[in-house]
């Protein structure tokens, strides 16, 4: 994966250029980003950029290009801004087969007493990483797992291949790489890297890609060069939409005002783009405010039945239409909504003020939150709909 394949992050794309140009690189990084941000790809795009051989120089009769440890160059090299893509290590990159990037991710026991290692699932990685990269998590685990409720976790034996690995010398580059993506699943086992991240094999670099740094241990996290992975901007999803996904340019607008910057849900939301979620949002405000438990209790059953995936996007554009209310009612318009949208957003001011809007979304951020750790669907949105019903304390109709 080359830079020019990454979605937006110029700065970050420059920054990481200028650390590897001036010597400046720490042997720990540590990429943190919110999920569809781009992390894992930035950490793609990196590796290949530094084992690319028209980076180091291979291909020139000039000096190998600047150590990428801090050591000074023989002469100057204008190194190139981006990876070949043509080079022998660039397409064994690109292919995630090069001997000398190692990749470590979460994985899931199929059998009973099994201890499982990255490399029993390099096949379906390489598959991820190709059509997914932007995935989280969840799509990882949905795609290897064998039974249900399977939690991802990097182990200790995965620990032990780890050191196993990097302590072997490099077989083409001049530097080893170890890909270490959600960092967040070690457990106490990973203080087993702490000596060989602080001191490691001449020529190694680890690049960590996480998404919530309090859950990364203290020890890990303390050894790493912070690289802060920003969400993407509202114009850089749409066009991405348009471009890569080849998406209706009003659905992407539509989509990518919503996605908060992250392009993951924006692609998911594409998939559900004829969903109406404003009809399912006007059901249960009414519901909740006019026609009481009966109609609570079949709406509950209604949306328990849609699956993880689609409470999610739906809560999520309901805390948009709430942020574009907000926003409405503070400056007199509302940017990223349109049509019904916004008309919506009007309804939303004349049955709950700014600050009941945020208890509101501070609930349905809650509520996503358990939804990805498997809460039952139905406990917890009939939960939800008693809290809103409280935060309201208004009994008007939603109606189109």
């Amino acid at each position: 994966m080359q830079f020019a394949d990454i979605i937006g992050q110029k700065e970050v794309k420059a920054q990481l250029q200028d650390l590897y140009n001036q010597n400046r690189l720490s042997h720990a990084l540590l990429f943190l980003g919110k999920e569809g941000s781009g992390a894992l790809p930035l950490a793609l795009a990196f590796t290949q950029y530094i084992v690319c051989e028209k980076v180091n120089g291979k291909n020139k009769n000039t000096s190998a290009g600047p150590s990428l440890f801090g050591d000074e160059p023989e002469n100057t090299v204008k190194i190139p801004t981006d990876a070949c893509g043509e080079c022998a290590a660039c397409k064994k990159a690109g292919q995630y087969v090069h001997p000398d990037i190692h990749f470590s991710y979460p994985t899931v026991t199929k059998k009973a007493g099994e201890k499982p290692i990255a490399t029993d699932f390099i096949t379906e990685w390489r598959e991820f990483v190709k059509l997914n990269s932007y995935g989280n998590l969840f799509d990882w685990i949905e795609m290897i797992k064998e039974k249900e409720n399977s939690q991802g976790k990097i182990t200790a034996r995965e620990c032990d291949e780890i050191i196993r690995k990097l302590s072997l010398k490099s077989f083409e580059s001049e530097y080893k790489v170890l890909i270490l993506w959600m960092p967040e699943e070690l457990d106490k086992e990973g203080n087993k890297l702490l000596k060989i991240i602080e001191e490691p094999p001449a020529n190694t670099l680890f690049i960590l890609v996480a998404e919530n740094e309090e859950m990364i241990l203290p020890t890990i996290l303390s050894r790493c060069q912070l690289i802060k992975i920003p969400a993407l901007e509202i114009s850089e999803i749409e066009t991405a939409l348009i471009e890569r996904n080849k998406t209706e340019a009003t659905i992407a607008r539509q989509v990518a005002s919503v996605s908060e910057g992250n392009y993951r849900e924006a692609l998911q939301l594409v998939q559900h783009a004829e969903e109406d979620w404003q009809t399912l949002l006007r059901d249960w405000l009414n519901a909740i405010l006019k026609t009481g438990p009966v109609a609570q209790t079949k709406w509950v059953e209604e949306i328990s039945r849609l699956g993880r995936e689609k409470q999610k996007q739906f809560l999520r554009y309901f805390n948009h239409l709430l942020e574009q209310a907000i926003h409405l009612k503070a400056t007199g318009q509302a940017t990223g909504a349109y049509g019904n949208e916004l008309d919506f957003a009007e309804r939303l001011n004349k049955i709950a003020g700014i600050e009941q809007q945020q208890a509101i979304i501070e609930e349905l951020d809650r509520a996503s939150y358990h939804i990805e750790r498997n809460a039952n669907g139905k406990m917890l949105f009939h939960a939800l709909t008693i809290k809103l019903y409280h935060i309201i304390q208004d009994k008007v109709v939603i109606e189109m």
